[in-house]
């Protein structure tokens, strides 16, 4: 039962981090059109410059430093680069922010190198933010913290959940209300919107829907880079963790529906708990046809393929995720528009 609730957890937290980072690649798409390829490269950009402010500043400030100077970036590179080619149409676009992405790589490369960097969590979120007990009567104990009293019994066996993983959800959960609210609540959500859909009236009423754009995207790799201090924290802080998460955020927007933030949160959590939990579970195919009582012939059995276990073929899960969802509903789960 710890191992469901455990596993559980880490996919709904692993899924509200590729959230942090796909909301703000739906919001800009949603009211801007632009698929941003370099998207994971601001998020990666928000970790070293956390992990450059936190040296300095502490965690706490440089996880209001870093999302602000990542949001800068790309708002100047919105406005100097982007725009230019916004009305050459999407290809430009995507090659321009493709482009982008391996600059931004080297860059990093140059400035902190190609090793990891130790990039540790605060204080407070060290160490487990509860611990399920199982005790020798097949009884669960949750139980806040450490628990060091109640693991220290004999026959007790511990499951401890990070308090930087809570930490991650709570900030997910928080950033999909502040989203919700600021797009339908508030006079810059409507503008915002208004400015994609009737562009000249806006301009008319006396909004600048340049700079409305350009806000946008600022805000956009802002969300990036937040993502970006906070998995930069938890995980592991390196050169190659753009391109670890960059192709699955896009199978996020996919599989979600393309320009709906709804969508992109329930795909989210899916493609999240879906290989987290096949991550954990070292079954073979050939084994599990055996546990439901399906007979198969020695050659099936010996079958390489068949006799690979969930956790190898967990990688390419959110993929074929993809694929079924194109085949079967190329709006995606959410989306009103064709992918």
């Amino acid at each position: 039962m710890e191992f469901f609730i455990i596993s559980m957890l880490n996919g709904v937290s692993y899924g509200l981090l590729l959230f942090m980072l796909s909301s703000g690649l739906t919001l800009i798409f949603s009211m801007m059109g632009v698929l941003n390829f370099a998207h994971a490269s601001f998020y990666m950009v928000g970790a070293y410059i956390g992990y450059t402010a936190s040296q300095t500043l502490g965690f706490w400030p440089a996880l209001v430093v870093a999302p602000v100077a990542v949001g800068v970036l790309g708002a100047l590179f919105e406005r100097l680069s982007l725009r230019k080619v916004h009305k050459f149409g999407h290809v430009p676009e995507l090659l321009v922010t493709f482009g982008l992405s391996y600059i931004i790589l080297e860059l990093v490369q140059l400035i902190w190198g190609r090793t990891a960097v130790e990039f540790p969590p605060p204080e407070l979120l060290r160490g487990p933010a509860f611990t399920l007990v199982h005790h020798a009567n097949d009884s669960i104990q949750l139980v806040w913290g450490a628990a060091r009293d109640a693991c220290s019994v004999e026959g007790a066996l511990c499951s401890p959940f990070p308090a930087t993983r809570a930490f991650m959800m709570a900030v997910a959960v928080l950033m999909l209300v502040a989203l919700w609210l600021l797009l339908t609540r508030t006079r810059i959500g409507l503008v915002i919107q208004a400015a994609l859909s009737h562009p000249e009236m806006v301009e008319a009423l006396g909004h600048n829907v340049p700079r409305v754009f350009m806000l946008v995207f600022g805000v956009g790799t802002a969300l990036a880079g937040l993502a970006g201090v906070i998995g930069g924290s938890t995980f592991v802080t390196e050169p190659a963790m753009a391109a670890t998460v960059g192709s699955v955020i896009f199978v996020v927007v996919v599989v979600g529906g393309m320009g709906s933030l709804p969508g992109a949160f329930l795909a989210s959590l899916l493609i999240g708990v879906i290989q987290t939990f096949a991550v954990g579970m070292d079954h073979s195919f050939v084994s599990v046809a055996q546990q439901l009582g399906v007979q198969l012939s020695e050659g099936l059995q010996n079958n390489s393929v068949l006799r690979l276990t969930l956790s190898q073929v967990a990688p390419i899960l959110p993929y074929l995720f993809l694929v079924l969802i194109l085949i079967f509903r190329p709006k995606g789960l959410l989306g009103t528009r064709e992918t």
